[in-house]
């Protein structure tokens, strides 16, 4: 399996992003998956059953569930960097998992809200959850991948890996 190298902070107020193993991550992205199943079937329900829609209902599950992450990629001869929009997570709400050509970004964070008004409650609470997958235009050392976190911005420097190079073979005379 890929390894995944530990992310590391830089530049000023940083946030160390936690990394975690690709393999340890199949486990979130099928609980995103079973959530996403879960809230199209109720859709499904909730129209009376009408086959045909599925596609539509799995989509609109996804984004009541999935909060959208914009990005922008970038490659130079001797890095990749990758810049997503995640505006309100935190560093302590956010998975990075980085394989050599692919980068998968995960979070979750609940918020909530209360307001009281005489005897009645108002009450409101959301789970956002983030999944973005990004296939890399490179090989990238994971050992050696940076990322920051600030103003709902987090960007990522993942440094290529060295080139293969050719040596030439040079025969020495018999003795």
């Amino acid at each position: 399996m890929a390894d995944t190298g530990a992310v590391t902070k830089r530049s000023e107020e940083p946030s160390t992003i936690k990394s975690v193993r690709p393999e340890n991550l199949a486990e979130r992205v099928n609980g995103i998956f079973d959530n996403i199943a879960r809230r199209a079937f109720e859709l499904f329900e909730r129209d009376g059953y009408q086959i045909g829609h599925d596609l539509e209902d799995w989509f609109k599950a996804e984004c009541e569930l999935l909060h959208p992450v914009h990005l922008n990629v970038n490659e130079t001869d001797d890095s990749v960097s990758v810049q997503a929009e995640v505006p309100g997570f935190t560093e302590k709400d956010l998975e990075l998992s980085i394989e050599p050509r692919r980068l998968t970004i995960t979070g979750k964070r609940k918020t909530s809200k209360e307001q009281k008004k005489g005897t009645n409650v108002y009450s409101e609470s959301c789970s956002d959850q983030i999944l973005r997958v990004v296939e890399l235009p490179s090989t990238v050392d994971t050992e050696k991948a940076t990322s920051t976190l600030k103003n709902g911005m987090l960007e990522i420097t993942l440094p290529k890996v060295a080139k293969a190079r050719t040596v030439p073979i040079v025969s020495k005379p018999a003795p």
